[in-house]
């Protein structure tokens, strides 16, 4: 809404404007390209998904024994704490994995594939998680580093580094099997590190990456990095390779993470710098977008 002032018997008053047409066509543009929507209130299960809504839990990283439903103590839907009414709150770094199916949630396509993931944290890394690498989202059907995107807080640093991983395939990005401490860091598939994230106690910070040109059989795959809504880091410049089967691709949420976490969404599209602002602001979360 845009405030106006408006002159009644008289009187200045503050008015409230509907959004112009071209805010809500920007809305609405955003909204069409929406694959999937998880907001966390009341349930863990998607509000919104092209594909299966369900969250799933399993053991391991493998996802060999998943089952539907949040089956993690540790994790727990906690009630009018998120960025946006409740939201997930993972207390303790665990091998179990909660997750979404990626098939058809995340539009994966074998030519010129393209999207954008959106969701928001509330945590300070430098007090609350442990000793090593954390993701916040890891996106694969394999490995880490084998056809996958990652957000992840890096292990060593103080304060600790946030980055963005998109790793093609592991022969493409690494076809001589080198150990990954042997490979030069200009080859690694990640973005600039970001030294100083504006996570905080309290605080919620908007975390939102996009990648475009996957499976274009070119070195011109980018991916872009944005926090509270301005771009901070990038890839450019790689062929971006993703043999996916996309069965099997799952959206693992809060590796060794340790906050809380919300408002998870994924767009079929790489958003414009314009949208990913949009998001940012959204009075009520993904939510506010036009049905």
């Amino acid at each position: 809404m845009r405030p106006g002032l408006i002159l009644v018997a008289g009187v200045t008053v503050l008015a409230l404007w509907l959004p112009s047409p071209a805010a809500e066509a920007d809305r609405a543009a955003v909204r069409k390209a929406l694959a999937f929507h998880a907001s966390f209130d009341g349930q863990a299960d998607a509000d919104f998904a092209r594909g299966d809504p369900k969250l799933y839990t399993a053991s391991k990283f493998q996802r060999t024994d998943a089952k539907p439903g949040l089956h993690r103590p540790d994790v727990t839907l906690v009630k009018g704490k998120g960025k946006y009414g409740d939201a997930l709150h993972f207390a303790k770094n665990e091998k179990a994995v909660v997750f979404y199916q990626a098939d058809k949630n995340m539009g994966y396509r074998d030519k010129d594939w393209q999207g954008s993931v959106s969701f928001w944290l509330s945590l300070d890394p430098d007090k609350d998680l442990q000793p090593g690498y954390c993701d916040p989202v890891q996106i694969t059907d394999k490995k880490w580093d084998d056809a996958a995107f990652f957000v992840d807080f890096t292990k060593d640093e103080k304060p600790r580094h946030f980055r963005l991983g998109i790793y093609s395939d592991h022969k493409v990005w690494n076809p001589k099997g080198l150990k990954f401490e042997q490979v030069p860091v200009a080859d690694r598939p990640l973005s600039e590190h970001i030294e100083k994230p504006p996570f905080a106690t309290g605080k919620w910070t908007h975390v939102l990456f996009t990648f475009a040109q996957l499976n274009s059989g070119k070195p011109d795959g980018v991916g872009k990095l944005y926090l509270d809504g301005k771009p901070v880091a990038g890839i450019r410049g790689r062929t971006l390779t993703f043999t996916w089967e996309p069965s099997k691709a799952a959206i693992m949420l809060g590796l060794s993470y340790i906050g809380l976490f919300d408002d998870l969404a994924v767009f079929d599209r790489a958003l414009t710098d314009d949208e990913v602002g949009l998001v940012y602001n959204l009075e009520n979360g993904i939510k506010s977008l036009p049905k």
